[in-house]
């Protein structure tokens, strides 16, 4: 049984480097990003976005097809928008509604900052199956780490 922990702590020490160095690129991607560009990666990934379904998006739309909390997204791109690099406008179909679309700075820096990140995924080619084993294993560690409940 001994034998079995120590394979167990071995393979939970290695799991817990992967994690680690997989949080420091992103800090560190983050960091350099926000030195360099301005923004954040969360910031970046709305502009990558947007530019992709562009040239103008509803903000409702966005909500709908994101992962995130619409309070989230609308801080977002109140940043952005304040930065320059977005503006929203009503929407001339339905004044409730806005509109973003990217700005020519917010379009500079889409293509000039690194192509890094979750976003990545929609612009390089990459295996079905290497995909699925990567969402498989990222939901286990929302699960093995106990951050179901902060991952609503």
């Amino acid at each position: 049984m001994e034998h079995n922990n120590r394979v167990a702590s071995e393979e939970a020490v290695a799991a817990i480097r992967s994690w680690t160095r997989l949080d420091q690129a992103i800090a560190t991607f983050n960091r350099r990003l926000e030195k360099r560009f301005g923004v954040t990666g969360a910031q970046l990934a709305i502009l990558r976005l947007v530019a992709g379904w562009g040239p103008r998006v509803r903000l409702g739309d966005l909500r709908d097809r994101l992962v995130m909390h619409p309070a989230t997204i609308g801080q977002l791109l109140d940043r952005l928008s304040a930065r320059g690099l977005v503006e929203l406008t009503p929407d001339p179909d339905d004044r409730r509604r806005r509109i973003v679309v990217l700005t020519p700075e917010g379009r500079r820096v889409t293509e000039e900052a690194p192509l890094v990140g979750p976003v990545r995924l929609r612009h390089v080619p990459a295996d079905a199956e290497r995909l699925r084993r990567l969402t498989a294993a990222l939901d286990d560690a929302v699960i093995l780490f106990g951050l179901e409940e902060y991952a609503k």
